[in-house]
């Protein structure tokens, strides 16, 4: 909506500003910062009002000295004000011309409706565990496969989507429509990664963040036809569109931080965790770097993964590999504190985040 200020420079040159995606970018990046900020403690007292705590997911599986009981009264459901954020943000700076701005903001609403319902669940109806595995998975691929279908008919993705591509190679390692199946698998993955991560104050946040700038940068460069000529990349005019997108993500993680940390004054619950997995997946498949997502939130797939092998090796064996599942609770098993644990685990974020943009170059 901003961006027809640039229609005025002709009368005050600074308005060209608003023509630039990089300007945009910022300013997503900033509004939905100040929106969170601003607005989160607010809604932390409001979700305390409603009493909106859900149900001890831990109640029979950790022993009780490993179960902070402040958390029990921390509301959640927080993830409703960083939706709510990306969306204002996204409709004020991204160009409401352009379809990809719609694609971005019904996914990421579509996987907050779904993490929406299940918190309803565990929230007001007190079920630990909330929606089924199977309808939560069922409703997620259905999403997840909307979108991709849409990017197959979008001008400005259609060319590329069938290419797989591989860190480090100039070009695709197959052109099949089976990637779209691994698309799919891409977004549902990454949003039950996020979710799964969303276990300590902070952590998913914080990993979102890295996320959100890797694959920001990635889809500058698609839309720049020099820079992507010279990356070896595919171009796409109109899909940096994603970089303002991904900016406002960026900036409401960074806001709901400050309420977040440790001790959090809210969660954001299913609504959120699920909403930030799915566009961060979403963002990966638009940039045909879905691979890229276990470097990238090498974090989030390192939960997902833990849960997997625990699961594999009981049901195998009868013996758990982990003391606990997901592992950032394997590591308070082991005497870490919350503050190690997130802390360490957002400096192997950054690490990773940093060696998957390398990958742009060496290729």
């Amino acid at each position: 909506m901003l961006h027809y200020l640039s229609f005025l420079s002709q009368y005050y040159g600074p308005f060209r500003l608003f023509d630039y995606i990089s300007f945009r970018a910022g300013g997503a990046g900033m509004t939905s910062f100040l929106l969170v900020l601003l607005l989160g403690g607010f809604t932390a007292r409001y979700l305390r009002k409603l009493n909106a705590q859900a149900a001890d997911r831990y109640a029979g599986i950790m022993p009780p000295e490993f179960i902070d009981q402040n958390k029990l009264k921390t509301p959640c459901m927080g993830g409703v004000l960083i939706v709510g954020a990306v969306v204002a943000s996204s409709l004020l700076w991204n160009l409401l011309d352009k379809t990809l701005t719609y694609l971005l903001i019904v996914n990421m609403v579509g996987f907050a409706a779904i993490g929406f319902i299940d918190d309803f669940y565990k929230v007001f109806r007190k079920q630990r565990d909330g929606l089924s595995k199977k309808t939560k998975f069922a409703f997620q691929t259905l999403v997840a496969v909307l979108m991709v279908y849409s990017l197959y008919k979008l001008p400005e993705t259609a060319p590329f989507m069938d290419d797989f591509m591989l860190p480090f190679m100039k070009t695709p390692w197959f052109e099949s429509k089976f990637a779209a199946v691994i698309s799919v698998f891409a977004i549902v993955g990454a949003a039950n990664a996020a979710n799964f991560t969303d276990g300590k104050d902070g952590l998913a946040a914080g990993c979102t963040i890295y996320c959100s700038l890797v694959y920001a940068v990635f889809a500058y460069f698609m839309g720049h036809k020099i820079f992507s000529s010279y990356l070896s990349i595919p171009f796409s005019d109109g899909i940096g569109e994603a970089v303002i997108f991904a900016s406002a993500l960026c900036g409401a993680c960074i806001g709901f931080l400050w309420h977040n940390c440790h001790p959090a004054s809210m969660f954001m619950g299913d609504t959120g965790s699920l909403a930030l997995g799915g566009t961060i997946g979403f963002l990966a498949v638009l940039v045909r770097q879905e691979v890229l997502l276990v470097l990238v939130g090498f974090v989030m797939v390192m939960e997902v993964v833990s849960v997997i092998i625990q699961v594999a090796s009981f049901r195998l064996t009868g013996k758990r590999v982990f003391l606990c599942t997901p592992i950032h609770h394997h590591f308070e098993r082991l005497g870490w504190s919350e503050t190690q644990i997130v802390v360490r685990f957002w400096i192997i974020g950054g690490v990773c985040a940093l060696l998957a943009l390398a990958t742009l170059k060496l290729r």
